[in-house]
């Protein structure tokens, strides 16, 4: 359903973007769901799902918006975390925004970066993780590389890359990486996410990253990294 577009019938306002109706489709049938627009509704709002949400313990609802609009989850929990009685237990979004690191190590020889494979996944990447409520990118970035790796880093300035990408159906990925300096190699994974890592060279790298946006990265991430240095 995400990403599907839907006429929806409003039959109450809950706060300043969020309106309360139900579907006006023969498709999906008749469903309670969540409209947000900074702009105006009136009776009918016509936009696409942008979140499948689940409130209390079975009460699931989709989430509509502006076909342009973009919602992450930390906006949607923000947005529902005004009303009352109502408690989000789980969703699932058509945007996902992440953020994490090309980490360097300058070893005695040369310059090695940090690759880690996820659990779920089948080739070699960044760590990354998903923005929590209140926090930048960079402070999500930092943290996310602590618990994957356990590296404290110095993120550097004038480096902020973005990749996005569909990973699998109609989920829309924005992932913001930025320049971070390790000063130790001693890598610690977190077993839940990271399956495996691997230090190395930036052409090494290049053979290991299959994906243009990776390749992208690292070729940016060299040039900074010789600024650096």
């Amino acid at each position: 359903m995400l990403a599907q577009k839907v006429g929806v019938n409003i039959f109450g306002k809950l706060s300043k973007n969020l309106y309360s109706g139900y579907l006006n489709s023969d498709s999906l049938g008749a469903k309670k769901v969540y409209v947000l627009s900074e702009s105006p509704v009136n009776e009918f709002f016509r936009g696409i799902v942008v979140a499948v949400a689940t409130f209390g313990e079975d009460d699931e609802r989709l989430i509509v918006a502006d076909e342009n609009a973009v919602y992450y989850e930390p906006d949607l929990r923000i947005e529902f975390s005004y009303l009352k009685n109502t408690t989000l237990t789980s969703i699932r979004c058509l945007y996902e925004k992440s953020c994490g690191g090309v980490i360097f190590y300058n070893g005695k020889s040369n310059t090695r970066i940090l690759l880690v494979k996820n659990n779920n996944g089948r080739y070699w990447s960044f760590p990354k993780g998903h923005i929590e409520i209140g926090e930048t990118e960079k402070e999500t970035a930092i943290r996310e590389i602590k618990e994957e790796t356990s590296l404290d880093v110095e993120i550097k300035d004038g480096f902020r890359e973005i990749s996005e990408y569909s990973p699998f159906g109609k989920i829309r990925k924005h992932v913001v990486f930025f320049l971070a300096q390790a000063f130790t190699n001693n890598v610690k994974i977190q077993a839940e996410e990271i399956a495996e890592y691997i230090w190395v060279d930036l052409q090494q790298a290049r053979k290991l990253c299959t994906y243009n946006n990776d390749l992208r990265i690292i070729n940016k991430a060299e040039t900074a990294i010789k600024l650096i240095k």
